[in-house]
């Protein structure tokens, strides 16, 4: 553009450089760079092994060869997906840093535990989301719990000599549990074991350091397959077609834990310039029809859900009133963490 202005000015004045000068310097850096020039980094706020990190690398796997550019996934777990998210906050809105977004760190620590935050549910930009995750508990493959029902009576006859893991807290993995023992009216809790992510609340689970976890069905996904661990229900309103035989919460009479289920998203800093956001979510529209990533989220134990960014926000919104109401009917709200 610069020598092209000059071709056409032979002898340009001093008004027309100023000119020029400020028409680039006003000119955004993700234009000028003709955005992405350069690798893109994709934070996940929890650690390896869970959904959000599957969800990050099934998608930066296949997202690099739309983008034209690699997109590195960085774990920055701590503080139930603060850390992370906060970094993703304060980044520059050039388009280079986005947040991968999940339910724990941008709806439910908000709703619940606001004073605990830096930001709001709003304080991001939603530009797309991925997929859904069904969700359920489930319990070691050689544990005496052979149905939820015999769960159910554990928890009720002796919910204090029992435990469970979960991946932090004001996740997914720590309300599913709460609303349960809400639902069943239980006056003494099993004592809760944190870990700082789903696949570390998994290996215990594993090794019997634990009697059952809840969570999104992803990172389990291939344990229950092959019988190492075993689902009691999931929070789906029809049985997955991949594990037929285990009941929705709804057939076994707890229709309330419908309310929790995992999700990603793609979400930005605040104040991203909308054409920037809606080029990246070009990129990322081809990304969610490409076969290969369609087929990496289905094999996760995951169901493709590719939207826009205005689907998202609606979505995000919605996901935070549920939880605000939620933590209310469970007297949570900031009364955690």
């Amino acid at each position: 553009m610069l020598q092209e202005s000059f071709r056409a000015i032979a002898i340009p004045s001093l008004f027309s450089i100023t000119a020029l000068a400020g028409s680039l310097a006003a000119t955004p850096s993700w234009a000028q760079d003709k955005y992405p020039s350069h690798a893109i980094t994709l934070i996940t706020p929890y650690s390896t092994g869970g959904d959000s990190d599957l969800a990050a690398r099934n998608f930066s796997a296949v997202a690099q060869k739309h983008f034209g550019q690699p997109v590195v996934v960085i774990n920055k777990p701590g503080a139930s997906g603060v850390i992370g998210s906060e970094q993703g906050r304060m980044a520059p809105p050039d388009g280079y840093t986005l947040l991968l977004s999940r339910p724990g760190s941008q709806a439910i620590l908000p709703a619940i535990a606001p004073s605990k935050t830096n930001y709001k549910w709003s304080d991001f930009t939603p530009i797309g989301l991925l997929e859904l995750n069904p969700y359920g508990c489930y319990v070691k493959g050689t544990s005496s719990y052979k149905t939820y029902k015999d769960l159910e009576t554990a928890l009720r006859t002796n919910a204090g000599k029992m435990n469970y893991g979960s991946a932090g807290s004001l996740t997914t993995n720590d309300m599913g549990p709460k609303l349960l023992f809400n639902i069943l009216g239980l006056k003494t809790l099993p004592t809760q074991i944190p870990y700082k992510g789903t696949g570390e609340a998994t290996s215990a689970l594993l090794a019997g350091q634990v009697d059952f976890s809840c969570s999104s069905i992803g990172p389990a996904y291939g344990l229950i397959k092959a019988g190492n661990l075993r689902a009691l229900f999931v929070t789906t309103p029809e049985r997955l077609k991949t594990l037929p035989d285990v009941p929705t919460a709804s057939e076994l009479g707890i229709k309330k834990m419908n309310q929790i289920t995992g999700w990603s998203g793609i979400s930005g800093p605040p104040n991203m310039p909308p054409e920037l956001v809606q080029k990246i979510w070009s990129f990322m529209e081809q990304t969610g029809k490409d076969p290969k990533w369609i087929q990496a989220t289905e094999n996760a134990g995951s169901v493709p859900y590719m939207k826009g960014p205005d689907e998202a926000a609606a979505f995000t919104e919605e996901q935070f009133k549920v939880y605000r109401e939620l933590g209310e009917s469970l007297d949570m709200i900031d009364k955690t963490m």
